[in-house]
């Protein structure tokens, strides 16, 4: 992500979070521009941006921190190439896993990373800092459905995407 990517990624974290709200569900305002400032890295796609995948290390390990892909331009695979980038890059600094927390129920959450290779993380495989992640969120009060936390185990060869 580039400083002049800034208002691109905002706009785009905001719209997909409409997704949300058309499904009924009904979550507590965001400010992207916190998701900017705390995160290790920032992957976007699209000129002008029209999807992001943020990631902040948890417990030693890539933690996926946002997928979000602007509506307009989804079902393209677009979020599917992100989580690829992330997970390619993750591999390439050595990671073995690549860690995220989604709702667990919705078709584009859970079980959409059940398709591309996430598998739940059980709790008593959770560290310190997943824990604080966990508690984080519900302080924030996103969890407004069942959420799950999830692991990809990460190879040196990439996955195909789609």
């Amino acid at each position: 992500m580039r400083p002049e990517d800034v208002p691109d990624v905002v706009s785009t974290s905001l719209a997909a979070d409409t997704v949300f709200a058309d499904a009924g569900v009904v979550l507590p305002p965001d400010d992207p521009r916190e998701l900017i400032e705390h995160a290790d890295r920032i992957l976007v796609a699209g000129e002008p941006v029209r999807g992001l995948a943020a990631t902040v290390v948890v417990d030693g390990r890539t933690h996926l921190e946002q997928l979000a892909v602007h509506p307009g331009h989804g079902r393209r695979g677009l979020g599917s190439a992100l989580l690829e980038a992330v997970c390619a890059e993750a591999a390439g600094r050595g990671d073995r896993e690549l860690t995220l927390t989604t709702f667990r129920d919705l078709p584009w959450n859970g079980p959409w990373y059940a398709r591309r290779g996430f598998v739940p993380l059980e709790r008593g495989e959770w560290g310190p800092e997943l824990e604080r992640v966990w508690e984080a969120e519900e302080r924030a009060g996103i969890r407004v459905l069942p959420r799950i936390a999830m692991v990809r185990r990460l190879s040196r060869r990439p996955r195909p995407v789609g």
